[in-house]
């Protein structure tokens, strides 16, 4: 496999200002999916950049009347004339299409699928503690040369082996059944309170 790598172009040396549609959907389809098992489970998190929009012609609360009224006739949705604006935008925003991912189209394309994370919530999303392995050992295998970091780059990835991965599922779905537990619970002690 090829290695692919964004270099940062702040002293930061943080990616994510420079990641963006472009940069994340040619390591998606040139990097990941020739490399991943069949029929895979893509997990996401919600960085913007996974959720770029197949058609992005729905209208923005800074729309004018006249484009919400437009936007709602092409949808052949009845309004009334007398609606103000922010009436018509509420009316645009019930009626709002599920947004279709481009990402999504092309994961389905080559046989996989997405499943979106919660937001806010890293210890529901894998790769979060996958990075954590990753950048544990580089910083413990750090001289801060950029020869040094491509060469150990390679050895911090096999740390996330399949059964690092299996584990690190485990507790995921662990947290994420606690999470339910303690749902129901509420649910009951407001249910009780209630009666």
């Amino acid at each position: 496999m090829r290695s692919w790598f964004l270099r940062p172009k702040k002293k930061t040396g943080d990616y994510h200002g420079q990641m963006d549609w472009g940069n994340f959907s040619r390591w998606f389809t040139e990097q990941l999916l020739p490399n991943i098992p069949d029929n895979s489970i893509i997990m996401m998190d919600n960085a913007s950049y996974h959720n770029t929009v197949e058609d992005n012609t729905f209208p923005k609360s800074s729309s004018t009347k006249n484009d919400l009224r437009k936007w709602l006739d092409d949808k052949k949705i009845p309004w009334g004339k007398d609606l103000l604006k922010a009436e018509l935008y509420a009316l645009c925003k019930f009626h709002e299409p599920k947004p279709e991912y481009k990402i999504d189209k092309i994961a389905a394309a080559a046989g996989h699928s997405i499943l979106r994370t919660p937001q806010y919530h890293p210890e529901l999303q894998p790769i979060e503690m996958c990075w954590g392995v990753v950048k544990n050992y580089m910083a413990k295998h750090c001289d801060f040369t950029l020869r040094n970091f491509r060469n150990n780059l390679p050895s911090a990835f096999s740390q996330v082996s399949l059964e690092t991965c299996r584990k690190l599922l485990a507790k995921t779905i662990a947290e994420e059944d606690r999470y339910w537990k303690e749902d129901g619970e509420i649910d009951k002690k407001q249910g009780a309170d209630v009666n």
